[in-house]
């Protein structure tokens, strides 16, 4: 994009500021804005095989925060296309890495997460931190239907260990566990899943909630109401096919994750210094229109009364929709089939020429 917009508009100047969700870049992002120290280390991909990830380590104030890019470990770009089963995928290895920064001293855990491949509602997480067995945690979602009472003997061990040390969990999927709009019925179909392998899921990550409940040494409650919190329905509880619930057992409090993101890298002074904004993604759907980048750019750059575009590979809702962001123009680089072949061949230059179409738009050559 950057090079488009120079070549269409080779008179601005212009500043990249890449942005995350919490999903797969969150680390690159951050290490880019924070600096700190990037600590490498080896985990469990979705299927049990090793594969090289990160922890990202920043000092302020005296306090040692360390974050964590799940997808690093559950991500559905480890995986071939005939090796995605939601079934069968375990998020053991983001346990390693909420272990590996313990292990750095971090006072503070920050878990992005986002575009995974799992569906276990973090059971395999909470096995690689010790809270019960491999074989009755850590062989996907589908196996927790057979779980037994004494799944999670270590639970109240693990809790206790990690009490002083502060886990977030960055996720703007506001998707609960369990339900008719739950992770196991939206998310599952798309990781590979079949409706009766979705359904099964279901009922297998039901199962499961009921187990860890009982295993809860003390049950959460609400601090205003003293009501008690069902986990499974809070919101981001079914982020990560339910890794944010595996997370909220353990004490974590969620934050939006762009909105760290977006203040994490100064975007705000950025913008204020900027005459415009553009922001891109690959596919504008109804996602986009709440809890993405896109979305929070747009809403930031609102209290500023700078205009933001946006450029996509695709265009899926319609004008009306996208105006609710916010956006003062949408460009599609594909928006026939012809268009979108060449994007597929060649997505750089398609990219890039699309840009430099919208840089001579907004930005057209000063006169003589």
């Amino acid at each position: 994009m950057a090079q488009g917009w120079a070549r269409g508009a080779p008179h601005d100047e212009v500043d990249l500021l890449p942005l995350s969700d919490g999903g797969p870049g969150f680390l690159d992002v951050l290490s880019r804005a924070l600096g700190g120290t990037t600590v490498a280390t080896t985990v469990s991909d979705p299927l049990g095989r090793e594969v090289p990830a990160a922890v990202l380590v920043v000092e302020r104030a005296g306090r040692r925060t360390a974050y964590v890019e799940a997808s690093q470990a559950t991500g559905l770009h480890l995986l071939a296309a005939d090796e995605r089963d939601p079934g069968l995928t375990s998020t053991w290895g983001v346990g390693q890495l909420l272990e590996a920064a313990v292990e750095e001293g971090a006072t503070t855990v920050v878990l992005g997460v986002g575009g995974s491949a799992t569906n276990d509602a973090g059971a395999g997480m909470l096995a690689a931190l010790g809270a019960g067995p491999a074989s009755a945690l850590a062989r996907g979602g589908l196996a927790l239907a057979s779980a037994t009472d004494d799944a999670l003997p270590g639970l109240a061990d693990v809790i206790a260990r990690l009490t002083g040390v502060e886990i977030v969990l960055a996720t703007d999927d506001d998707t609960p566990l369990l339900g008719l709009q739950s992770t196991s019925a939206v998310e599952a179909p798309r990781k590979g899943a079949s409706p009766e392998q979705a359904q099964a899921l279901e009922g297998a990550l039901g199962h499961f909630t009921d187990l860890l409940g009982r295993a809860l040494p003390s049950p959460p409650v609400e601090l205003l109401s003293g009501m008690l919190r069902r986990l499974d329905r809070e919101a981001g509880a079914g982020a990560a096919g339910g890794l944010g619930y595996g997370l909220l057992a353990l004490g974590a409090r969620r934050v939006g994750a762009v909105a760290r993101v977006l203040r994490e890298c100064g975007f705000g002074i950025a913008a204020a210094r900027s005459d415009l904004v553009v922001t891109g993604t690959a596919r504008v759907d109804w996602s986009t229109l709440r809890g993405s980048v896109v979305a929070g750019v747009a809403a930031a750059m609102l209290e500023t009364g700078r205009p933001t575009v946006l450029v996509a590979g695709e265009c899926l809702v319609g004008r009306r929709e996208r105006m609710t962001l916010g956006l003062a123009g949408t460009y599609a680089v594909a928006e026939t089939r012809v268009e979108l072949e060449a994007m597929v061949a060649d997505p750089v230059e398609t990219l890039a020429a699309r840009t430099a179409r919208v840089a001579r738009t907004w930005s057209p050559a000063p006169a003589p």
